[in-house]
């Protein structure tokens, strides 16, 4: 593991961080570099990519603030979630338990007695139980209940997915203190929703009789290239990620006495494609023209719904992450007014690489690079581009700027790591503690053996890394048991590509991984989280 200089450009903010900012530019007070624990706040987005940020390398959206986190901190290159798909990265990553250990292993909908999927939040508002997806068992450790237990103020605002309002599983359950946001995935991706939660009761934000629910088509004769035809999906509605920064700056000014921990989960930029056209406007400047996301072109293929139409689809992917880095940055700023920036941790990472429907325009943006994105590469998948994350962490007290980090870790990781800095005894996990890294003693820091990953979606995977070899089986559930074995120590798009696979040299190689894979792996009970790891 090397830490080394950024050396780095600096890039133009789309707008000013303070721009649309209330608070006001200030210094940060002395008061906060003697505090004992660090605040720490987690932001996950939702699908975006490794290389989505400037600071990786992206040359068309812009991510000033991110950036500068960056460089105020370390911007680490070797870094993963746990698993490409949302419920269970973020089973993961609450728990420090990797995808051979994890209760949750993919995406299950809550349906209710009739297991009747639905998409309409009339529908769902009135069916709790239908809300939500798979939860955690009672009694579960997780980053909330630790924290609170080392005397932390413990917050969470945006999107849940471990479990709905009634199930056990909601976030007021599992230790958070205060809650904002979607509990339900189904909810969260939809930027004009009825309701949200805060601390279990519900927040009516639009109007039942105006909303469009998935699969609403642009009006019958509606010109695709005016961008009035599309009015009825967002004019006059509020949208949810607004209320949820409002909701984010208000814990951290009611906590700001205290130590506190926030996970801002925000659903950007997961689909569907929705930015306030003031964002998408700065880039439809940049971009030009575009041929509009018909809604034809949107449908998901074995899901009951589309996504909506969209006038620039170029424009509002790019408008997404730059709103969400504004707000980032206005968030910095009301931690230096507080007196709170100095001795908070911040990171900011994603939940899976990033998606590959038409709604996402992922490979046109090269959301994945240098690794390959788009169908059988990006998320739902054990690739790189599908589990390699961005992943930038500030702690001025502690954290000398403008570093680069090739530890190589993951979401597990997270809970012992917030223990130690926390001062709290960890659970039992499968991670290694981060702290040594962000606390100044890197030379201290452990090292992962191995990392473990399997996924029973898409035909069932397995992956290991082991230094910088990658083993990756797939199609396992067709009884196929043949790994394909590369040297990823080269991030390229040609790095799994199947003439590198080097399996057959290295025999020896492959056998060590079988053995990881065989130490890692616990037999699920529910079914479709089972993987069949028997060799023959």
């Amino acid at each position: 593991m090397k830490l080394k200089k950024l050396t780095q450009t600096a890039l133009c903010a789309v707008v000013p961080a303070t721009a649309v900012a209330p608070f006001a530019l200030t210094s940060c007070t002395p008061k906060d570099a003697k505090a004992d624990k660090p605040n720490v706040i987690f932001i996950l987005m939702d699908d975006a990519g490794y290389g989505d940020f400037s600071c990786y390398g992206q040359t068309r959206t812009q991510t000033p603030n991110i950036d500068a986190l960056a460089e105020s901190g370390i911007r680490f290159t070797d870094m993963y979630t746990n698993c490409p798909v949302s419920a269970p990265s973020r089973g993961c990553l609450m728990t420090g338990l990797h995808m051979g250990h994890a209760q949750i292993r993919d995406n299950i909908n809550l349906g209710g007695p009739t297991n009747t999927l639905t998409w309409d939040d009339r529908i769902i508002d009135t069916t709790p139980e239908v809300e939500g997806q798979m939860g955690l068992e009672a009694g579960t450790p997780t980053l909330a209940t630790k924290m609170k237990e080392a005397g932390y103020a413990t917050g969470m605002v945006g999107k849940w997915g471990l479990g709905g309002p009634v199930s056990g599983s909601a976030p007021w359950d599992m230790g958070f203190d205060f809650y904002y946001g979607c509990i339900c995935q189904r909810l969260a991706h939809n930027y004009y929703p009825l309701y949200m939660w805060k601390n279990g009761q519900k927040e009516y934000i639009n109007d039942p009789a105006t909303l469009t629910l998935p699969g609403t088509r642009l009006d019958k004769g509606a010109d695709l290239y005016d961008i009035a035809s599309y009015d009825k999906f967002s004019k006059g509605k509020t949208y949810a990620p607004d209320k949820m920064f409002d909701n984010v700056v208000e814990f951290v000014q009611q906590n700001s006495d205290r130590p506190f921990f926030l996970m801002w989960t925000t659903p950007i930029p997961h689909s569907p494609l929705q930015a306030p056209q003031q964002w998408v406007d700065r880039y439809v400047e940049r971009y030009g023209d575009e041929t509009p996301l018909d809604e034809s072109k949107c449908n998901l293929g074995g899901f009951p719904h589309n996504y909506y139409p969209c006038r620039y689809p170029h424009a509002t992917y790019s408008a997404m992450i730059s709103y969400i880095d504004n707000q980032i940055g206005m968030l910095v700023e009301e931690l230096k007014r507080l007196g709170v920036y100095e001795n908070t941790l911040i990171i900011v990472t994603s939940d899976n690489g990033p998606a590959n429907n038409a709604s996402s325009p992922t490979e046109w943006m090269d959301s994945a690079a240098p690794f390959r994105c788009g169908k059988g590469w990006g998320k739902r998948t054990l690739k790189e581009g599908g589990i390699r994350m961005p992943f930038v962490a500030s702690y001025p007290a502690k954290i000398k700027g403008g570093q680069v980090c090739d530890h190589i870790g993951y979401f597990a990781d997270i809970m012992p790591t917030l223990c130690s800095l926390a001062g709290v005894d960890s659970p039992q996990t499968d991670g290694v503690s981060l702290a040594p890294i962000l606390t100044g003693n890197a030379d201290k820091q452990a090292e992962h053996e191995y990392l473990y990953w399997e996924f029973p979606d898409r035909g069932g995977q397995i992956a290991v890394r082991w230094g910088n070899w990658k083993g990756i089986i797939e199609n396992m559930h067709a009884r196929n048991r043949t790994m394909q074995l590369y040297d990823i120590s080269t991030a390229s798009k040609e790095v799994e590509s199947a003439d590198r696979d080097v399996a057959a040299q290295h025999p020896e190689i492959v056998e060590r991984m079988w053995g990881y894979i065989e130490q890692s792996h616990v037999h699920p009970l529910i079914p479709k989280f089972q993987i069949d790891i028997t060799r023959k």
